[in-house]
Formats: structure tokens, C-alpha cells, sequence
């Protein structure tokens, strides 16, 4: 996926989105997500790469547990036919919740 095909499937999502993080002072009121590519994983031999392969990350930033909000980005990733892992975080300095989901893109 090209990154602008990413941030077509993050607005699909339905909620504020930013690369890797807002400006200082412009976060919006969460829910809000940010998406990075914090890696590459290459397919190569013979001292080529042969295919280039992106690890996309997508935070989901929520205040509180919302299940019905996590059932809405799943169902943009399912039907773009993305696989994903999924891990939770309670940010104690944040007080805010992440929901990671980590796809290869």
C-alpha cells in the first residue's frame, strides 16, 4: 500500500488521525489515531530486495474502554482483507488507553 492509500484506510476509520504524532498543543479530544511505519521487512535474496514490505502501526488513543469504537477500525481493516495483530496499554501518564494494531502493508 502506498502511504496515501494508508491514510485513505485510516480516514475510513472515522476518526482524527495524524502521522506519528499532533503538533504540541493540537491533539484533538480522544478517541484520535496515529499511524507510523515504525519498520521495513524486505523480502530479498542475492543482495536485493525483490519486495519491499512496510510494518504499519495504527494507536487508537481512547479515554476509556470502547468496544463498539475497536469493532468499527477491525471491520475497515477486514474488509480491506488486512491481517493484524492487536495488544492494549493503559498510559498512566496519559491516562488514556492504546489499542495497537500492527499490520504489514
Amino acid at each position: 500500500m502506498t502511504h496515501e492509500e494508508v491514510k485513505a484506510l485510516v480516514e475510513e476509520m472515522g476518526l482524527p488521525y495524524a502521522y506519528d504524532h499532533f503538533a504540541e498543543g493540537k491533539s484533538p479530544d480522544p478517541p484520535f489515531i496515529c499511524f507510523l511505519y515504525p519498520k521495513a521487512e524486505n523480502f530479498g535474496a542475492d543482495n536485493l530486495v525483490y519486495h519491499h514490505f512496510n510494518r504499519l502501526d495504527i494507536e487508537v488513543y481512547t479515554d476509556y474502554k470502547d468496544p463498539d469504537m475497536e469493532a468499527s477500525v477491525e471491520e475497515v481493516l477486514t474488509a480491506h482483507e488486512l491481517y493484524y495483530e492487536k495488544s492494549e496499554v493503559w498510559i498512566e501518564t496519559e491516562k488514556m488507553y492504546e489499542v495497537l494494531y500492527e499490520l504489514t502493508v
